[in-house]
């Protein structure tokens, strides 16, 4: 199937009488008739579910979805996109380990590796997604256990090279993570070119709607964690949590990893949805595809907008020849990239704070890559606390501008910036 039909069939095929829509299984338990039976399933000897913690039926299904349209193996569903980046790295790198990431990813990704998992004694190493051979060589340490990075950077809309980062991984023995938030697999399926694991925070494109908060866990089932067993002990040798359970020589490469995840972290961190959360996602994957069309379209035409106006200073979108990431983008997003633009209100500070303030149709607040058109004031508003100086330190312009552009009639979005901007 293509990817517009997957949106609407995949995940799953109900029988005979069944119900069409994916069912709601809104309970914490299940039952069984003999405690040998729910033994088989505390063993990983027996498919089943015993506890919402861990699994539910209707989360399982809706994973499937998002695992047949990223064209991965095996899948999971958390209770936000950073539990399952989280999750991503845990899996796989503990105390004393080392893990290479990009320094073009979303902020709250960056604290929850500079900080957070620091402190739980995992060591990041941050390189610039164009930094040299030699400067992405030398990132790497003995006890590397992973590289991340985000297809399009959230707000950099900087556009990582899979391919060069997946080749590195591989030739130090260890997998590509790649957050595949704002391409969605419409857009980019990063398996295609070379990475191992897919993250998603489905809070964005996937739900669309600002209605639930959820995470993705994608596994391609390819890397060959046998191959590289003294580094991957969680996987390649004996589980004693589990009965002596080796997750490589039990479920293969293809379900090694995700099994691990779910039988481990989720069993012992709890960050599931709950299943109508997963119910009210799966109505948003429906409508994936032509929804990401039209953003982008809608996107392109905002940014040639804003290009051309005299009261704006820059713009960053992959899309504008030109743009940083525009060949990049014509690699690996074809098909278009996002609906978030950056871009500069010409006067500074005082001059975006002045456009934000006569904006009628576009909604201020934090949130992206949704349905509605909105937009965000860092300097105003997440990092309001600094100064111009540190602004520009850590890559935000005391001007920029963050727009996520929504799916409504582009000429009303445009209109609404262009009274906006006509007024500062």
């Amino acid at each position: 199937m293509r990817q517009e039909t997957k949106c609407i069939e995949g995940g799953y095929t109900p029988k005979n009488g069944e119900p069409r829509m994916i069912p709601i299984y809104q309970s914490t338990t299940f039952k069984y008739d003999t405690s040998e039976d729910m033994g088989k399933l505390f063993d990983l000897e027996a498919s089943g579910y015993f506890y919402t913690r861990l699994q539910n039926p209707t989360n399982d299904l809706v994973a499937a979805k998002i695992c047949e349209l990223e064209g991965g193996s095996a899948g999971m569903l958390t209770s936000s996109g950073q539990a399952a980046n989280f999750f991503a790295v845990f899996n796989i790198a503990g105390a004393g380990d080392h893990v290479v990431a990009s320094t073009a990813i979303y902020g709250g990704t960056y604290n929850l590796f500079n900080v957070t998992m620091r402190r739980m004694g995992i060591d990041f190493t941050f390189v610039e997604p164009d930094c040299t051979d030699e400067e992405l060589e030398a990132a790497f340490k003995p006890n590397t256990k992973a590289v991340f990075g985000e297809t399009i950077a959230n707000p950099a809309l900087t556009v990582f090279d899979i391919e060069r980062f997946a080749n590195a991984a591989h030739q130090h023995g260890v997998p590509l993570i790649v957050d595949n938030t704002f391409a969605t697999p419409i857009n980019c399926r990063p398996f295609e070119f070379g990475a191992d694991i897919v993250t998603h925070s489905t809070t964005k494109y996937m739900d669309g709607h600002d209605a639930t908060v959820g995470g993705a866990l994608i596994d391609s089932g390819k890397f060959d964690w046998m191959a590289h067993a003294d580094k991957f002990p969680g996987l390649c040798t004996p589980d004693e949590s589990y009965h002596g359970i080796t997750y490589v020589e039990k479920f293969g490469n293809e379900a090694a990893y995700i099994t691990k995840a779910t039988a481990q972290l989720m069993r012992d961190l709890g960050s599931i949805p709950s299943p109508m959360n997963c119910y009210m996602l799966n109505l948003g994957l429906e409508s994936l595809a032509v929804r990401m069309q039209r953003h982008c379209e809608n996107a392109q035409k905002v940014a040639e907008f804003l290009q051309a106006n005299p009261n704006v200073e820059y713009v960053t979108y992959p899309g504008l020849p030109g743009d940083a990431s525009y060949e990049l983008a014509q690699k690996y997003l074809p098909n278009g990239s996002c609906g978030v633009i950056s871009f500069g209100v010409k006067g500074g500070r005082a001059a975006a704070e002045q456009f934000m303030k006569h904006l009628k149709l576009a909604i201020i607040a934090t949130h992206v890559a949704d349905a509605h058109t909105c937009v965000l004031h860092p300097a105003s508003a997440t990092h309001r606390q600094l100064s111009d100086e540190e602004l520009i330190a850590c890559g935000v312009k005391p001007d920029m501008v963050r727009l996520s552009v929504g799916i409504e009639n582009v000429d009303d979005i445009i209109e609404d910036l262009s009274q906006a901007l006509s007024s500062i």
